[in-house]
């Protein structure tokens, strides 16, 4: 079986073929660590943290290199530093531990590298300077432009004209432009803002120039897969493939000259609008995550084929910590058969090398949980395994099924909880429905939720929302 992926470039799905097998790369747009970052910042990590775990499973997780960059210098971050009155590493470190303990709560794997903008800055200069020498970008009143007509295939990833780029950009048309479209590699620092030195003069480099150095200096030049949000592919996008191709002496394009695969993830909508600051509809991880388990989330987020638009609700949340529940719920009915070192379910990969259809993935998932159920005897430890594998690949069902009922517990409320129970369990026997009743209530009262099946009776912690 082959993972093939939707490329943004060919506009359909490609099977893919890394560069070298040995050293699969990927990149993907990292945070502007200036803020906790929202659940619609999270979809993107979370898709292409599955993408990471899928080519880990098929070369090997020795063999995939993943990177994601961290934009730490940003209009955005020196606003909130001269706000605060400290330096911009005070805010980039405390947003971006932030980001890390958020995004870990969702079971995104550890990245093989994170480039900063402010480590990358001798790259960032050396690549300006190559564009400069090669006449794809100019100086002009102490800036330094990319000269978009310098590279002959300008607009392709995006599939625009030159007169909708130059509408969609909303560029500031300066006079020493010698084309609207063209955008600034450098410019000169404000007052008060972080500044380096440089051949063009002392500034700080434009966003789009910092991702291209990045990938160069960590991953090298081509890589295999760039991925990122809808709202990247252009100007961003566009902007970083112009300039790396153009950097790289192939300013008529090059087929895969920059990156062979392009992904993008659709956007998070909050019912019929797109989650942002500027509406004021914002849901930040760093609050969800004290309410929902990250896991629920992780599920909610990928209830939506990746490409996809996802509505976002509570409503969505509840319903993947209920299919978490069943999925658990199996498990821990069957804790004392040993799981089978089998391999993932193949339905399962067959929904997951098709572009990573987690809906369908999900789908099946189910299936290996009833398929699980039914087994007899003799047949429960390779189901287990079967199912445990297949969720396990795309990061689900890693804790024991007690922790997930009843995580977050500490010990003297377990006690008290489970010697409730007792009673209640004692009190139904004897048939003494107003001590029962009466227990419940206090179980209640502990936000405490009793599930009653044919083996006994068991427990979680509600949710507090």
């Amino acid at each position: 079986m082959t993972l093939r992926l939707y490329d943004t470039m060919a506009r359909e799905k490609r099977d893919f073929v890394p560069i070298d097998p040995e050293r699969v790369t990927m990149y993907v747009c990292g945070p502007t660590v200036y803020n906790f970052a929202h659940i619609g910042n999270a979809r993107p990590v979370v898709a292409f943290d599955v993408l990471f775990r899928m080519l880990r499973h098929l070369y090997g997780e020795d063999h995939v290199v993943y990177a994601a960059n961290v934009t730490d210098v940003d209009d955005k971050i020196n606003q909130k530093a001269a706000d605060e009155g400290v330096p911009i590493d005070v805010i980039t470190a405390r947003y971006l531990d932030a980001y890390h303990a958020d995004m870990s709560e969702l079971g995104a794997l550890p990245l093989s590298a994170e480039p900063r903008a402010t480590r990358t800055m001798d790259a960032i200069i050396e690549m300006i300077g190559r564009l400069v020498r090669s006449n794809a970008a100019y100086a002009a009143e102490g800036h330094v432009l990319f000269n978009t007509q310098a590279y002959s295939e300008y607009g392709k990833l995006s599939g625009r004209s030159m007169d909708d780029m130059i509408a969609g950009a909303r560029v500031d048309v300066a006079p020493y432009k010698q084309h609207p479209a063209d955008f600034v590699l450098w410019k000169p620092s404000k007052p008060g803002e972080p500044v380096w030195d440089s051949p063009f003069g002392p500034g700080r480099p434009g966003w789009h120039i910092e991702c291209t150095a990045m990938i160069e200096q960590t991953l090298g030049i081509p890589i295999d897969i760039h991925g990122g949000g809808n709202d990247l592919i252009f100007p961003h996008h566009e902007n970083e493939l112009a300039q790396g191709i153009c950097a790289h002496g192939h300013a008529h394009g090059a087929e895969g000259g920059y990156a062979r695969y392009w992904l993008h993830n659709g956007f998070l909508n909050m019912g019929s609008e797109k989650m942002s600051k500027s509406l004021g509809n914002v849901q930040l991880v760093h609050d969800l995550v004290t309410r929902w388990p990250g896991e629920a989330l992780r599920w909610a987020l990928l209830g939506s084929h990746y490409r996809q638009p996802l509505t976002w609700t509570d409503e969505v949340i509840e319903q993947a910590r209920g299919t978490l529940d069943y999925l658990y719920g199996v498990l821990r009915r069957v804790e004392d058969v040993p799981a089978a070192d089998t391999g993932p379910g193949e339905a399962f990969m067959e929904a997951m090398l098709d572009d990573l259809n987690t809906p369908k993935a999900y789908a099946e998932l189910f299936a290996l949980g009833q398929a699980l159920e039914k087994a007899p005897a003799k047949g429960k430890a390779e189901a287990k395994g079967r199912l445990l594998a297949s969720a396990n690949l795309i990061g689900f069902l890693h804790a024991r099924p007690e922790a997930w009922f009843q995580g977050g517990v500490d010990v003297a409320l377990k006690e008290k909880v489970e010697a409730l129970i007792a009673d209640r369990v004692a009190a139904r026997a004897a048939k003494d429905w107003p001590a029962a009743d009466r227990i419940r209530d206090e179980l209640n009262a502990l936000n405490v939720e009793v599930m009653d099946s044919a083996t006994g009776a068991t427990w979680r912690l509600k949710g507090t929302v």
